[in-house]
């Protein structure tokens, strides 16, 4: 045991004192502020400029008035299609519209033009307008009037509340459970595939320096696989939590300066009394503290942890018996494609059934089988998990660690020594029947 602690912190430290881990620790949390912030300021910088974007309308029909929005405003006048192009050419219009003469029920030929393509929100934003004019001219040639049929509509929200197995009732909502099942299952898959990846490349380098051939004379091969699998991993964990303190951190200051405040500020503004008084008249502001309150955080965090690591403990050692079978990256591939399907699987499955529908038997089936459950169970785990499902997934992955552990460490046992061959499926074969 002391031999792969050594080899755990041997990992460790000779990947955190690298300048390229400290570079990649401290700088990407500052990507994704930054891409924050742009879009921010683009965002802010383009409100000035939203009331210059004038659409001259020219219709022939003489049926129809467009109100103008905070972005587009739409000018009228007895003004020929050809003028009202060159208002577009000489820039003095955003764009024309061009209504003809139509049938009501069938309108056709119906033209927008501009000098830039137009944003496809911009167009639906046509499109429905005109067809809501359309619909209104044809209920008062009817005799219907349509302040009528509008008073009649009403908006139906239904509030979704989960019984637990105890009689506890919990307020829930699809679309953020959706959005913490999409965001913990894509890290769990990156995480997997960057750090398998490394410990792959750091096998096929020290087995190309020879290294590995004094360290297999004072360890054994099991033992030093092992202790490269955890070493790189807690390097994983360490710039992952890093990762989580600074973006939260300078997403903070960056939303600040343009005035925004993150959801942990406006917590802390709650020991206000009048801002706590206002905030708790606002229905909405009520539904999303039910729903936050309804999602237990410990176990969605503890469940996550334990994915996170035992998918990556799992893979860890296929990776690390790829890198011990081959010389170079190059021959890797053919080996990467059996180990990446399941992966891919999973981070298919997550969209297409998991997300949509977490208590279906493909999602049960998904989040059980340890070679898909790290991606599968924490795309399910927000939206309430049964006891039973939970335990039993991780048994299966605990055993499926300890079953493609047991596999890889045969492959490495004997890969790790071996040079110059051209090693293929079948001779992973002969490496696996062999006896220890």
């Amino acid at each position: 045991m002391n031999k792969v602690l050594l080899v755990i912190k041997r990992e460790y430290l000779a990947r955190v004192r690298k300048k390229s881990f400290l570079l990649a620790t401290l700088l990407t949390p500052l990507i994704f502020p930054a891409i924050l912030g742009v879009f921010l300021w683009i965002s802010l910088s383009d409100d000035g400029e939203e009331a210059l974007k004038i659409i001259e309308v020219v219709d022939d029909s003489g049926q129809f008035f467009l109100e103008s929005n905070g972005q587009h405003a739409f000018s009228y006048s007895d003004i020929s299609a050809e003028e009202a192009k060159s208002m577009v050419k000489e820039g003095r219009r955003f764009g024309y519209l061009y209504i003809p003469p139509i049938d009501l029920t069938d309108p056709q030929g119906i033209v927008y033009y501009s000098m830039k393509n137009p944003s496809m929100g911009f167009v639906e934003h046509l499109e429905k307008e005109l067809k809501r004019k359309i619909e209104e001219i044809r209920l008062y040639d009817s005799g219907i009037d349509p302040e009528v049929i509008s008073s009649l509509k009403t908006d139906v929200s239904v509030q979704s509340i989960t019984i637990e197995a105890g009689g506890e009732e919990k307020v829930s909502v699809a679309g953020v459970n959706y959005a913490i099942g999409f965001v913990l299952g894509i890290l769990i898959y990156t995480f997997i595939f960057v750090y398998g990846t490394q410990i792959m490349q750091g096998v096929i380098e020290e087995k190309s320096s020879r290294i590995i051939e004094i360290l297999v004379s004072s360890i054994k091969p099991f033992q030093l696989m092992l202790g490269k699998i955890i070493g790189i991993g807690a390097v994983g964990l360490t710039q992952f939590l890093i990762w989580i303190v600074l973006i939260a951190t300078v997403s903070t200051i960056v939303m600040g300066y343009f005035g925004m405040q993150m959801p942990q500020q406006q917590a802390l503004e709650m020991a206000n009394p009048e801002a706590a008084r206002a905030m708790a008249q606002s229905s909405d502001f009520v539904h999303i503290m039910q729903v936050i309150q309804g999602i237990d955080f410990v176990q969605l965090v503890l469940t996550f942890l334990f994915y996170f690591l035992g998918g990556y403990l799992l893979y860890g050692a296929f990776f690390a018996a790829i890198g011990a079978a081959v010389d170079s990256p190059s021959d890797a591939q053919q080996f990467m494609f059996p180990v990446t399907i399941p992966l891919m699987a999973s981070y298919f499955g997550l969209f297409i059934f998991i997300l949509d529908d977490p208590g279906s038997n493909v999602s049960f089936w998904l989040s059980v089988i340890p070679f898909t459950s790290p991606i599968a169970m924490v795309g399910r785990a927000s939206f309430g998990i049964p006891a039973m499902e939970l335990i039993l997934s991780m048994v299966m992955l605990i055993a499926g660690f300890l079953f493609t552990t047991w596999l890889a460490a045969k492959i490495y046992r004997i890969g790790i020594l071996v040079h110059g061959t051209k090693v293929n499926y079948k001779t992973l074969w002969k490496w696996l029947k062999q006896s220890n």
